[in-house]
């Protein structure tokens, strides 16, 4: 994976559809398209957009200097003016009857460039359309037979969509790919949905001691939402501008927030940014320091427990240790050979990295090469997570394969084999005092591109639930802080709630966009998921 999936806006999410799955279906009938066009189209947008490195780099893995098209001949914005088209065409596709007749009506709601490439939206928009059409055939038929007055009858559907009266807002559930089951329901009095963002929102993350809910987007900004109890409004947010210095002055980077991280004690919010540059703000939304040695795209980023150190991965193929006091860089990790995807630390001065180089390197502050390197993945590693313990490391990766990683030896410990696609993240369950695993038996989850979450027992190497009610591809998972339930954000657009010892369905959401991210807040009776429509959902889960 090029691109750190956090960090997919919908052009990169496209990109990756057009590898895995062919999308040429949203591209005229009659036209046609190579591979090496589409990969010249996504190397000329990354050039436009200012991303070099990304450019570059998928520019050397695609061949583009052996392809044969002529570069200047290509207009610019050349890759959104096609999607775009392609997005109208589909909408268009959507109206048109099984006569080949168009049907007189506006959609309900614009479809999205993700929806436009999941058939079972397009089919089921389509569908909607037709039954409502026949039920305004059948409302006309008995009017005229009842009344016989035709002056006020709708023609051609020509009031379907003048506004809610008129069912607009009814139409809605014919969108659901699934019917929810009421029992598990979570209902809308239970769900505070923040706007405010006008982009995907890649990431959130809870402060650990207060109920101040972080989020990142595709529209350069972070944002701080109050959900505490004293607030007087829901709404508050602080708004977290990313700017970089030009001409003398700050103007906004116009690059997605990627990542962020409260510190440990919740004074603190580290964020990092398409734009090469991580920053630390205050919790009341001030910026405090701004670090800037990456030479490119940061795509991860955390703290140490102990607050004095941030650790940040980029696509310039390096990780950085920054002093938290002084915003310097300590020590910069030159080891992978391609983009670092994510870190993870093992204690407060050594830390694992992983790469699309299929590598993993644990390296410590002070020590110029890495303490140890696993290798054995066959594809890029997207995440990696240090057990609470520190003494496990584990993996995930495009290769369709979990690993489990351990100091006192070179191969794994564990080849954790069932998942039929890419798996995007994992987690491991907490432990100790107050949770469901106090002593031993801990779990790891893994959210995959097949659709599924496994629940893994990682001392005997084996899957002791898989959860399957998910209908698209799974970016997110995390345990509740007790370790009790999982929680499951997908791009079906539902978080699913799960008990974690049996492996039911507990709670169930549908929210308006695709899902992101999930994360509990620290008293474990609120759960926070950021999605692709700009949207971020807070779910109340206090009886």
């Amino acid at each position: 994976m090029l691109f750190h999936g956090k960090l997919q806006t919908a052009i990169f999410f496209i990109s990756r559809r057009i590898k895995r799955n062919g999308i040429k279906n949203i591209i005229w009938a009659k036209m046609s398209i190579t591979s090496d066009e589409v990969n010249f189209l996504v190397y000329r947008y990354l050039q436009e957009s200012g991303f070099s490195h990304s450019a570059f780099t998928f520019g050397i893995e695609s061949h583009i200097s052996q392809s044969n098209i002529n570069g200047t001949l290509v207009p610019p914005a050349a890759l959104i003016s096609i999607l775009q088209k392609g997005l109208q065409y589909v909408e268009a596709e959507i109206s048109i009857n099984e006569d080949g007749t168009v049907f007189d009506g506006r959609p309900i709601e614009s479809l999205s460039l993700i929806d436009a490439v999941m058939p079972d939206v397009v089919q089921t928009r389509q569908q909607a359309f037709r039954d409502k059409l026949a039920q305004q055939q059948a409302a006309c038929g008995n009017a005229a037979s009842t009344s016989g007055m035709q002056s006020n009858t709708p023609k051609n559907g020509e009031a379907t969509y003048n506004g809610e009266e008129n069912g607009t807002h009814n139409m809605n559930n014919h969108n659901e790919p699934m019917e929810m089951d009421v029992d598990v329901e979570i209902p809308t009095s239970k769900a505070t949905v923040l706007r405010g963002h006008e982009s995907e929102v890649f990431i959130c993350a809870w402060n650990p001691v207060s109920d101040l809910l972080a989020s990142g987007s595709g529209d350069s900004t972070a944002r701080i939402w109050n959900l505490n109890e004293n607030n007087n409004s829901n709404s508050t947010q602080l708004v977290l501008r990313h700017c970089i210095r030009e001409g003398g002055q700050d103007v906004p980077s116009n690059k997605d927030v990627t990542s962020l991280d409260w510190n440990s004690d919740g004074t603190l919010l580290a964020t990092g940014s398409y734009d090469g540059f991580a920053r630390i703000w205050t919790k009341d939304g001030n910026l405090a320091s701004t670090l800037g040695q990456h030479k490119g795209p940061i795509f991860a980023l955390k703290w140490n427990k102990k607050g004095n150190s941030i650790l940040s991965a980029g696509v310039d193929k390096t990780t950085i240790i920054w002093d938290a006091h002084t915003g310097e860089a300590k020590q910069q990790f030159p080891f992978h050979s391609a983009p670092a995807l994510d870190v993870d630390w093992q204690n407060n001065t050594t830390f694992a990295s992983c790469s699309t180089d299929m590598c993993i390197h644990v390296c410590r502050l002070g020590s110029d090469r890495p303490l140890k390197t696993f290798q054995g993945h066959t594809n890029e590693v997207n995440a990696i997570k240090w057990d609470p313990s520190g003494m496990l490391l584990a993996s995930c990766s495009d290769d369709m394969t979990l690993k489990i990683w351990s100091m006192k030896q070179e191969s794994c410990v564990h080849d954790l084999q069932a998942h039929s696609k890419e798996i995007y993240t994992i987690k491991w369950s907490p432990t100790g005092p107050g949770t469901s695993n106090p002593n031993s038996n801990i779990m790891l989850a893994s959210a995959s591109f097949d659709s599924t979450v496994r629940l893994w027992d990682v001392e005997r190497g084996v899957c002791i639930h898989t959860l399957t009610k998910h209908q698209e591809p799974v970016y997110s998972v995390a345990f509740s802080p007790d370790g009790k339930h999982l929680a499951s954000g997908s791009f079906d657009k539902c978080v699913h709630i799960w008990n974690t010892t049996t492996g039911a369905l507990v709670h169930s959401y549908r929210g308006t966009g695709g899902i992101f991210e999930v994360c509990w807040n620290g008293t474990g009776d609120k759960v926070g998921a950021s999605a692709s429509d700009g949207s971020v959902c807070v779910l109340d889960l206090r009886k």
